[in-house]
């Protein structure tokens, strides 16, 4: 931390942090519009799209498996006045909040960042890119794998051949938009783990005692974000646990660089 940073009065740090929230917003704003602009192709190429039997998803199923999706028997409907207007804005909104992720966290590690010590600085270089990078490699994976399977699961379902699905958009677009985002956040599990790290909160060792519990848990977690049947939780459970392995390594890198500090 420079001396300058030091001697920031406490109202200049909000006036900063003020002036990075405004940017960021207006980022989003700005993206939201765009996607707002574009949202009837934007909704029937990828939104809709996720329920059509030519999807890449299904196709790669049919080849690979031979678990072919003959049909998704739904159809969609508004029923509310507002209802399609209304869901645009949410859509827009949500995927400004996607797309200007890396500018919005840009923002506020610049926030952070004059804070910590330039060794500390210098230790989560290149921070920004590999968040962004997690998160919309948990968005594809989302939009790829979770939100075609849960369409294809739930649109397919029938109590009885007398009940048709008529979905309402709003309802269909508010599941697959909050399916999608959740997942980018989920990939963020190893920043957790490595900020826990850093904090001293959780160690190596014990993500690695209980390493059996946290498989249980994530099963766990991939019945809740996916459809009740297990070869979609399996599929999903994968990363999961993957991203946990991947958080242990990042917890013994914090540790190493514990330990040569303690020794210099």
């Amino acid at each position: 931390m420079s001396d300058q940073d030091k001697n920031m009065p406490f109202l200049s740090h909000l006036e900063e942090l003020r002036w990075r929230l405004v940017k960021s917003t207006i980022a989003i704003l700005v993206m939201a519009i765009v996607i707002f602009v574009f949202i009837e192709p934007i909704t029937k190429h990828v939104f809709l799209a996720l329920a059509d039997t030519d999807f890449p998803l299904y196709r790669f199923f049919c080849w690979a498996f031979d678990l072919c999706v003959d049909k998704i028997d739904i159809k969609f409907q508004s029923t509310e006045l507002t209802g399609q207007f209304g869901t645009s804005l949410v859509v827009s909104i949500l995927g400004g909040v996607v797309v200007a992720f890396p500018f919005v966290f840009y923002q506020l590690w610049g926030f952070v960042k004059p804070g910590l010590r330039e060794t500390e600085v210098k230790k989560v270089k290149g921070i920004v890119v590999f968040i962004s990078v997690l998160f919309f490699t948990g968005i594809a994976f989302g939009y790829y794998v979770i939100a075609p399977l849960t369409v294809q699961f739930f649109g397919n379902w029938q109590i009885t051949g007398d009940i048709k699905n008529v979905i309402r958009i709003n309802n269909y677009l508010s599941i697959v938009s909050s399916t999608i985002f959740f997942t980018g956040l989920l990939f963020l599990l190893p920043v957790v783990i490595m900020i826990f790290s850093r904090l001293g909160i959780i160690t190596s060792a014990w993500l690695k005692k209980y390493r059996k519990h946290s498989f249980i848990a994530v099963l766990v977690l991939a019945a809740i974000i996916t459809p009740p049947d297990m070869f979609t939780q399996i599929v999903v459970s994968i990363p999961i646990a993957l991203l946990y392995e991947f958080g242990i390594f990042l917890a013994k890198r914090v540790e190493k660089e514990r330990e040569q500090e303690s020794r210099a």
